[in-house]
């Protein structure tokens, strides 16, 4: 076997300076065009197969040399955030309101060199390796690339992804079985009344009071009606509505996510859209109101395989040099990896970025966010150690 960290270490110039350069441009989902040709003529160049699906996204397959085998696959994320980069860093985005917030530059580098290490030792490994860049993961676009076919030809038998996650301290990783991230739903809501006079408020039908009385409403259902140990929140991010201070308006319009994390999905989650429009409906009818209610397509919640986690122990141990640098990982943060994980045995790992120092302390997109950019070799390890385990174990 060669030498994996020595490898990795030998190419980290070069992914720190992939990261540098798709941060300094970044694209939105579904137009990582120049991203996108960068990833692929970086991988025909290493000999890989590669075609282009779901708009802007990659595919890649890596044939193994030392036989028949399973199909393994590495995904990454492509696409930045709608947010005003405040950073100050010398490679800062060139592109006004339009910034990578949440490491999407650091997955797909980290992923670029993956594939370089793997295809110079393809003849070490039995099966394939798929990587996939997918465009618009901020907005759900893995669902696209399973219906364009990515889980078949050849059929894939697990996956691997990572995120470089601020939360976690830097030299960590946040790991755990089971659901990992929570289910969301994002909506949009319209409270619909009357007009009236200020003057007269028994002449109209009150949409303000109306989406007031339902925010409130709403926020009972995580405690007095579902298990609080598994955890609803509702949050409303947008509210809209009113035109003068003298008048009823007619409309609210309101906005905002449900995320909630159940060991059974399927089960638990038509109850709670049920219990949450039921809250809604009771308080309109109460007050004589209407409502409009539809949803946004999200995210199911991610699962982690326990067998895929077990491999992603065993190869940390070996990256890190420690065998205590395993956070206990749960958060309602959606990922649409999850989709990966509903239908193949997957795991997600959080590669832990928080130094204060470095600066790398920030939230996810927060206009202030970065990544402290000595973690990505670790990442880099990981994934090829772990790999290596599935595809040869």
């Amino acid at each position: 076997m060669f030498d994996i960290k020595k490898e990795v270490m030998d190419y980290e110039s070069e992914l720190i300076a992939l990261r540098r350069d798709f941060h300094e441009n970044p694209e939105l989902g579904y137009h990582e065009f120049r991203t996108s040709k960068i990833v692929s003529d970086y991988l025909r160049n290493l000999g890989l197969e590669v075609k282009n699906v779901a708009k802007t996204g990659v595919v890649a397959l890596l044939k193994g040399g030392a036989g028949e085998g399973k199909t393994l696959l590495l995904r990454a994320d492509m696409d930045a955030l709608p947010v005003e980069e405040k950073t100050g860093l010398p490679y800062a985005s060139k592109t006004p309101n339009v910034m990578h917030a949440c490491g999407h530059d650091g997955h797909t580098a980290i992923q670029l060199i993956v594939a370089k290490i793997l295809a110079k030792h393809k003849d070490e490994f039995k099966g394939n390796i798929k990587f996939i860049f997918q465009p618009n993961e901020e907005e759900a676009g893995a669902l696209d690339m399973i219906n364009e076919g990515i889980l078949q030809s050849p059929k894939v038998d697990a996956a691997m992804a990572l995120h470089l996650w601020s939360p976690v301290k830097a030299g960590r990783i946040g790991l755990s079985a089971g659901p990992v991230l929570g289910t969301t739903e994002e909506f949009e809501l319209k409270i619909l009344g009357k007009a009236g006079h200020t003057s007269t408020p028994h002449t109209g039908k009150d949409a303000i009071l109306g989406a007031a009385k339902v925010i409130d409403a709403v926020q009972s259902l995580g405690t007095r009606e579902f298990d609080p140990l598994w955890p609803i929140a509702i949050m409303f991010g947008k509210v809209k509505g009113g035109s003068a201070r003298n008048v009823i308006t007619d409309c609210v319009e309101l906005g905002g996510t449900i995320r909630f994390l159940f060991p059974d999905e399927k089960i638990n989650k038509p109850k709670v859209l049920n219990a949450f429009e039921r809250a809604i409906k009771g308080t309109c009818d109460s007050l004589g109101l209407g409502y409009e209610l539809k949803y946004i397509p999200s995210n199911p919640s991610l699962i982690n395989d326990p067998y895929m986690v077990s491999i992603i122990k065993e190869a940390d141990e070996e990256t890190y040099g420690v065998k205590d640098n395993i956070d206990e990982f749960k958060s309602l943060a959606g990922e649409d990896f999850a989709e990966i994980s509903q239908r193949v045995p997957s795991v997600m790992t959080f590669v832990g970025i928080y130094d204060e120092e470095k600066k790398s302390c920030y939230p996810h997109h927060h206009s202030k966010f970065d990544i402290d950019e000595d973690m990505m070799k670790y990442g880099a390890e990981l994934h090829i150690r772990a790999a290596l385990k599935f595809l040869n174990g």
